[in-house]
């Protein structure tokens, strides 16, 4: 059968990179559509009601990402993706069937819901398809379908004013559901009761010498955590970084249709794309200059952290005053590279000072605590809107925050090991 192949290790990554893609897509191109939606849901042409329409999905998101690993980890893989995608997939293609504001913010709470229990089982799905060496790489791989569905959820808006909005959902939640049926035929789970190998005996033998030794409370990492100052500056700069980055993914369609005078067909696509290519230039440069840093300096990750983070204040700042488009698309192209450059570090830092047998529920609470700081400022940014205040204004304004944690980091970031034990 294809899946005891040696390639089909490379087919799950194939497949699950189209996932990733339309898991990205489906919930960016609604930020390109505020105008045409506009037209016929009059609520939509409120700013503050947009941003809470955009900020529910992040609420959600974030309240389900602790217990989506759970989940993942107790279900089988395969069914939980093909049930993911195909229930997200149904309510982008019920969207374009909506015709009040209440519709659309019910689909988009659902939305959150399914789409926060893709990752967690993705990524477990890799890992045990690529033990070894080409861990890293297949995950990389699967990880660019992300900024690929960023980038191709601009196109929403361009679509949109081809033919109309309702269209745009059709079509694009259609081909999701008609993938999720295709997943069913070729995707396969891994059993996770396979042969273990040498290494993984070691740990078994180790773990049965333990076995009359009292069981650590699953709520033990908390305290340990949430008593670390370098944890606390961690979650500190992972937060506000996500006050600018939820506000690009969200907002800055807008932004470039306000700062260069263009229709939404055009402003969509050329921020998204702007964003995700640098992205992924970003995680390239930061991820190599990371790796090789620390070799000669521990504060190598951190230093390179660094840099990316200080390259977003220039491009905040340029964001919010430029009004040409080479102004504005050479800030977007700065903050995707800076962006980039912090994305991929986050991890490999956390590893500098988190125990191994807390990096998941550190990760867990670095990521609700980012999704929640991207709600607040998707719907504040829409509030002040509102009130008169310009978007430049709002998104220039950030660059002064994130520099207080540029400081606190190279203050308080000073790592005795790689991989903290």
């Amino acid at each position: 059968m294809m899946k005891n192949s040696k390639v089909y290790p490379w087919v799950v990554v194939g497949l699950l990179w189209v996932v990733a893609l339309l898991n990205y897509m489906d919930r960016q191109m609604l930020s390109t559509m505020q105008e045409a939606m506009g037209h016929d849901i009059v609520e939509l042409q409120n700013a503050e009601a947009f941003g809470f329409l955009m900020s529910v999905f992040l609420w959600i998101y974030a309240v389900m990402s602790p217990v989506s690993g759970v989940i993942g980890d107790r279900l089988n893989r395969k069914w939980l993706i093909v049930g993911s995608l195909f229930v997200w997939s149904s309510v982008t293609l019920a969207m374009g069937f909506a015709n009040s504001y209440h519709q659309i913010l019910v689909l988009r709470a659902v939305m959150g819901i399914s789409e926060a229990l893709y990752m967690p089982a993705a990524l477990s799905l890799i890992a045990d398809y690529h033990q070894g060496k080409s861990c890293s790489l297949a995950v990389g791989i699967h990880m660019t379908g992300l900024y690929c569905g960023q980038a191709v959820g601009g196109f929403g808006a361009t679509v949109a004013a081809a033919w109309s909005w309702h269209t745009a959902f059709l079509g694009f939640g259609l081909v999701g559901v008609v993938y999720s049926l295709i997943l069913i035929a070729f995707l396969h789970d891994k059993s996770r009761g396979v042969a273990p190998s040498p290494a993984q005996l070691a740990a078994q033998q180790a773990a049965q010498q333990k076995v009359q030794q009292p069981k650590e409370s699953i709520w033990r990492a908390f305290p340990i955590l949430f008593s670390s100052l370098a944890f606390g500056v961690i979650l500190f700069y992972f937060a506000v970084l996500s006050l600018p980055g939820w506000a690009t993914k969200n907002w800055l369609p807008t932004l470039f249709a306000n700062s260069l005078d263009i229709p939404m067909s055009q402003a969509g696509p050329m921020s998204t794309i702007t964003i995700a290519f640098s992205s992924f230039l970003g995680v390239i440069i930061g991820g190599v200059m990371s790796d090789r840093w620390v070799k000669v300096n521990l504060r190598g990750r951190v230093y390179t952290s660094a840099i990316g983070l200080s390259l977003t204040i220039p491009s905040l700042i340029l964001l919010g005053t430029s009004h040409d488009i080479v102004g504005v698309v050479s800030a977007g192209l700065l903050f995707g590279i800076g962006y980039g450059m912090f994305d991929t570090n986050n991890m490999p830092i956390l590893c500098q000072f988190v125990s191994s047998k807390y990096r998941a529920t550190a990760y867990g609470i670095m990521n609700m605590t980012g999704v929640v700081f991207g709600a607040i400022v998707t719907q504040l940014l829409g509030k002040l809107k509102d009130g008169g205040m310009d978007l430049g204004v709002s998104f220039a304004c950030m660059g002064a925050v994130v520099a207080v944690a540029v400081i606190l980091q190279l203050l308080f970031l000073k790592p005795k090991s790689d991989n903290m034990e």
